[in-house]
């Protein structure tokens, strides 16, 4: 029986750079785009090769802006992955999109090599914040997008808004979320900004970031009470819509959680192909290149030599990774301590939890061996709740998630 595992494949090219974003993704000419995606191919066909004792469950193009490719350019994509790994016939095959860059002719395309899911990031529907986040589209061409994706018959399409943003109220952010509710999308990722370094947001409002953690009057950013209060109605609000809290910012109908996801905070195998993307296969973490050139040189001569002056750094164990590549710039063997606290703040992200079997099935040992202190006491707090065997946030745990979750570490 094959090994199941998931593909991540990023594509680092956008329009513009978003002023809070710092993913890994710039804007780049079309000679450039077409010599990365010919590169990108090479890499999924040395990977395949490597992986034909594994299944593929699902699919994932994020980036960046892969809905900016021309079609042609993610058919050649699209059809050297079902080449060249063994996909199963369910698979949720996902693309990132973003409104302005999508045409019924790319919609068209998708649909016809695989991909069933679509992930539209919206952000909000106030032209006047998207202007200040950066964004290239209007909320009427969100709306184009939208319906002219349910026109070709999508019919699992995940919405992206922020929430948090700089001059930001409540209400201007519920108006958003009810009129995101009122187009019926099976899946909503609500999240708040994080203000990032090296972003221009980060030059623009990092002092008053820093107020606001500390409890401060900010001047810019929403308050942590209106951010708290925000949170709050958004889970009020999808609940009362039929949404399906399942982790920390995300929501869907009944069958519609992003199975790719689930896989990460499961823990699931994933190979991750193209510039900067990470892999976790059989606890071993790599990470290709994030230099463009480099990516682009190493491809040609793609093989499983690792870069000399980075061989001196590895153990024996890691040194033999069954996957590593000279694209790889990073290579780690997770700890089994590691592992357990990987399993714990990964698993508790979601609402259901994690169950005391799946943690001695993993790792030999029951929890109270390795959390025997943490779990009574965070129970004592009203923070974790415990049930048939199951373990979860509780819903004031949710409130302090981050807090809660570092109880975890080991270390």
């Amino acid at each position: 029986m094959k090994k199941i595992m998931e593909l991540y494949l990023h594509i680092p090219f956008c329009v513009k750079k978003c002023a809070y974003c710092d993913f890994l993704s710039a804007p780049a000419d079309e000679a450039t785009q077409r010599e990365y995606v010919a590169a990108l191919l090479q890499e999924i066909a040395y990977m395949g090769a490597k992986c034909r004792d594994r299944e593929v469950s699902t699919i994932y193009i994020g980036g960046g802006t892969p809905s900016w490719l021309q079609e042609a350019y993610l058919a050649m994509i699209l059809e050297q992955i079902f080449l060249n790994f063994t996909v199963r016939s369910d698979a949720e095959v996902s693309i990132e999109c973003n409104p302005g860059t999508l045409t019924k002719e790319k919609l068209y395309m998708y649909a016809q090599y695989g991909v069933n899911r679509l992930s539209i990031g919206l952000q909000s529907t106030m032209d006047d914040e998207l202007k200040l986040l950066g964004r290239i589209h209007t909320y009427d061409q969100f709306l184009r997008n939208y319906e002219l994706a349910r026109e070709l018959g999508y019919g699992n399409i995940n919405v992206d808004l922020m929430s948090a943003l700089p001059y930001q109220s409540k209400e201007k952010y519920m108006t958003s979320l009810q009129r995101v509710i009122a187009l019926r999308p099976e899946h909503i990722s609500a999240y708040s900004l994080i203000i990032e370094k090296g972003t221009p947001f980060y030059e623009q409002y990092k002092f008053d970031a820093v107020k606001r953690e500390a409890g401060m009057p900010t001047d810019y950013l929403p308050s942590e009470e209106t951010e708290y209060e925000i949170y709050k109605g958004t889970q009020s609000a999808l609940a009362e819509a039929g949404y399906h809290h399942y982790e920390v910012s995300n929501y869907a109908k009944p069958g519609y959680e992003c199975r790719h996801n689930i896989g990460y905070w499961k823990r699931t195998d994933y190979l991750g192909l193209g510039l900067g993307a990470a892999s976790l296969m059989d606890n071993v973490r790599y990470t290709n290149t994030t230099d463009l050139a480099a990516y682009l040189e190493g491809v040609k001569i793609l093989s499983d030599q690792i870069d000399a002056e980075m061989m001196q750094t590895l153990s024996e164990e890691e040194k033999h990774a069954a996957y590593a590549t000279n694209l790889h710039r990073s290579i780690d063997a997770v700890s089994r301590m590691a592992q357990m606290e990987e399993f714990m703040f990964l698993g508790l992200r979601m609402t259901e939890g994690i169950t005391r079997q799946e943690f001695y099935q993993n790792f030999g040992v029951q929890i109270e061996g390795v959390y025997g202190q943490v779990l009574p006491q965070l129970v004592s707090e009203g923070l974790i709740e415990q049930k048939a065997g199951q373990i979860r946030l509780s819903e004031r745990g949710m409130d302090i998630s981050n807090y809660v979750l570092s109880q975890f570490l080991l270390g």
